[in-house]
């Protein structure tokens, strides 16, 4: 039998910084499992962030924390 989540294709998603469209995949390997920094899940209820996006907020909070 087939697990339904191996055969999902990637979601296709409008970043909620920018606007730009980009491909997020819940149920395997996603461009975001790659980066050298993990963020939380946005707690205002926001989706995922572009690649551009996420590094910018990954810097904002690297530069927050060592103030």
């Amino acid at each position: 039998m087939t697990n339904r989540s191996e055969i999902q294709p990637a979601r296709r998603l409008a970043c909620a910084g920018c606007g730009a469209e980009f491909g997020c995949n819940l149920s395997g390997p996603c461009w975001c499992m790659d980066e050298a920094y993990r963020l939380p899940m946005p707690s205002d209820g926001g989706d995922c962030l572009c690649p551009d996006c996420l590094r910018k907020a990954a810097t904002r909070a690297a530069e927050a924390a060592s103030t």
